[in-house]
C-alpha cells in the first residue's frame, strides 16, 4: 500500500489555547501556550491527524512549554478517551488555498485595507472535513488524495457549480475543474461521500445547464451506496466592489421564482423514485422571490443547513417553541432591540408580536440592508458594524440591543469591516448583547427582570 509522505519541515507545533476542566491535559499539568511537537514520535499536521494519533491506549507526547523545556509525558488510558485539548489553528502546516479565479468568489469582493485574514481563499479538504467549508478539488496532489482515502474523510463538502466539465472551467476559471466527474467516480470507488453545492449565476448556469448539473448529482446518490449525499442550490452573492466587467447578474425575483419551480419539480420526481428530495434551494431563494418557505419536514434530516438550507425555517420553529411559556408581565419597564439582516426581517414579525404581549417589555425589531456591501436584501451574517451604525442611527433601541453573534468574527467582537463591537456600542450609545440562538434571544432579552406567570 501507497503511503502519505509528510513534509515535516511545513509543521509547526500545536499551541494549546484551552484546556477542558477535568480533562487528562488538565491532570497532566499542560498549560495554555503549550507547544505539542509529536505524538508517539510523529508530528501531526493537523487536527485530523491529532485525533488518529491519540486514539491510542499508550502515547508519549513531546511537550515544549512557554519556557522553552522540553517534556516527554507518557500517557495509558482508554481507547477513545480525549486529551480535552483544544489548539488555536486546525492546520499545523499551513492552509490548502484556492487556485480557483471564481468571478463570484466573495474573497475577491470585498474592499482592500482590511484585516489579513479576510482574503485568505480556503480550498482545503481537511477543514471541509472538520468544519463542513466547501472545497472544489481542483488543488489536490496525489498525496492528498492518498490520504482522503487512507483516513476516510468523509464525508466532504464539494462546490461543483457545473457538471458539464467546459462550463465548470469557465466558471471557476480553472482547466482542472473539468476532472469533476472522474472525480465522483473516484469517491464511489473508495466509497467516500459529499455533500454538492452549486452556486447559480443567471444565464451561465442556470436552466438547462442546472438541470443537467443536478441530475449528474442524483446518479451519484442512487445504487447500495450513495456517494452525493445531498444538493444545495445556492444563488449567487454579488457586492459593490465586484469588476464591473465579470459578466455576472444578480438574482432578481423572477430569477428566484423560475429557479424555485424548476427544482421543486426535480424534487418531486426524485422523492418518488428513492423517497429523499435530494436537492434543496438555500432559503434566500424563497424570500428573494417572495414566497412562503417550504415547511421544516420538507428539509427531511436539514443535510445542509450550515448553507443556509432551512436555517431559517428551523429558527422560526425554534423561536415558536422559545417563545411558546412566556410570562403575562414583568415588574419593571424594559424595552429591547433586535437587528437582522433585511432579507428575514419579514419572517420574524411573529415571535416578536409574541414577545410585545409581554406587559411591561417592548421588543423591536430592526431589519436593515447593507450599504456597505451594495446589498438591499441580505443575511444576517454579512451586516457590517458601518450597516449597523447608519441602519440603527436615530432608531429607538431601548435599555440594550441584542446582536446575533453571527456577524462577529468567531471568537472575536470584530465585524466584517474590522469595526470592534466596543466601537459600536459607543457610536450607538447602547449596551449591546450577543445572542446566538432563539433562545438565547429570548433569555437575554428577558433577562435581569422579575418575571411573573
Amino acid at each position: 500500500m501507497n503511503t502519505v509522505k509528510i513534509d515535516k519541515n511545513k509543521i509547526k507545533p500545536a499551541i494549546v489555547a484551552s484546556i477542558e476542566e477535568g480533562s487528562i491535559g488538565e491532570e497532566l499539568g499542560l498549560e495554555v501556550g503549550d507547544k505539542l511537537i509529536s505524538i508517539n514520535g510523529v508530528k501531526p499536521r493537523d487536527l485530523i491527524d491529532y485525533k488518529f494519533l491519540i486514539a491510542e491506549e499508550n502515547i508519549q507526547l513531546t511537550i515544549l512549554d512557554e519556557k522553552g523545556k522540553t517534556h516527554t509525558i507518557d500517557i495509558e488510558k482508554d481507547y477513545d478517551d480525549e486529551l480535552g485539548l483544544a489548539f488555536t489553528e486546525a492546520l499545523f502546516d499551513g492552509l490548502k488555498q484556492c487556485n480557483n479565479q471564481c468571478p463570484f468568489c466573495f474573497i475577491d469582493q470585498q474592499p482592500s485595507g482590511k484585516r489579513k485574514s479576510l482574503y485568505l481563499k480556503d480550498d482545503d479538504y481537511r477543514l471541509s472535513f472538520l468544519y463542513g467549508s466547501y472545497l472544489t478539488l481542483t488543488n489536490l496532489s496525489e498525496q492528498d488524495w492518498l490520504r482522503i482515502e487512507q483516513q476516510r474523510l468523509s464525508p466532504l463538502f464539494v462546490s461543483v457549480h457545473a457538471t458539464e466539465p467546459s462550463l465548470r472551467s469557465k466558471l471557476l476559471r480553472n482547466p482542472q475543474a473539468i476532472d469533476l466527474l472522474n472525480q465522483l467516480t473516484w469517491f464511489a470507488e473508495k466509497r467516500i461521500q459529499i455533500h454538492a453545492q452549486v452556486v447559480v449565476c443567471p444565464e451561465i448556469n442556470d436552466g438547462k445547464a442546472l438541470e443537467r448539473t443536478i441530475n449528474d448529482l442524483f446518479s451519484f446518490a442512487q445504487e447500495d451506496f450513495p456517494v452525493v449525499l445531498s444538493a444545495a442550490i445556492v444563488p449567487v452573492g454579488l457586492t459593490r466592489f465586484r469588476p464591473s466587467n465579470d459578466g455576472l447578474i444578480p438574482v432578481d425575483s423572477n430569477c428566484a421564482s423560475k429557479v424555485i419551480n424548476q427544482v421543486e419539480q426535480m424534487q418531486r420526481v426524485f422523492y418518488k423514485s428513492t423517497g429523499s428530495r435530494f436537492a434543496w434551494l438555500s432559503d434566500e431563494w424563497y424570500l428573494i422571490a417572495k414566497k412562503p418557505l417550504p415547511p421544516l419536514n420538507s428539509y427531511e434530516d436539514l443535510p445542509q443547513k450550515e448553507n443556509g438550507v432551512g436555517s431559517i425555517r428551523s429558527f422560526l420553529k425554534a423561536m415558536d417553541e422559545a417563545t411558546r411559556n412566556l410570562p403575562i408581565k414583568i415588574d419593571k419597564k424594559k424595552t429591547c432591540s433586535w437587528v437582522v439582516g433585511k432579507l428575514v426581517e419579514n419572517e420574524l414579525q411573529m415571535p416578536c408580536k409574541r414577545l410585545n404581549k409581554i406587559n411591561n417589555f417592548t421588543l423591536h425589531l430592526y431589519g436593515i440592508p447593507s450599504p456597505y456591501w451594495g446589498q438591499e436584501q441580505i443575511v444576517t451574517g454579512l451586516l457590517t458594524g458601518q450597516d449597523l451604525i447608519e441602519g440603527l442611527q436615530g432608531k429607538e433601541l431601548g435599555d440594550e440591543l441584542l446582536l446575533p453573534a453571527v456577524m462577529l468574527r468567531q471568537g472575536e467582537k470584530i465585524f466584517l469591516d474590522d469595526m470592534t463591537l466596543q466601537e459600536l456600542s459607543s457610536s450607538l450609545n447602547v449596551y449591546i448583547r450577543i445572542v446566538h440562538d432563539a433562545q438565547d434571544i429570548v433569555d437575554k432579552a428577558l433577562v435581569q427582570a422579575s418575571l411573573l406567570y
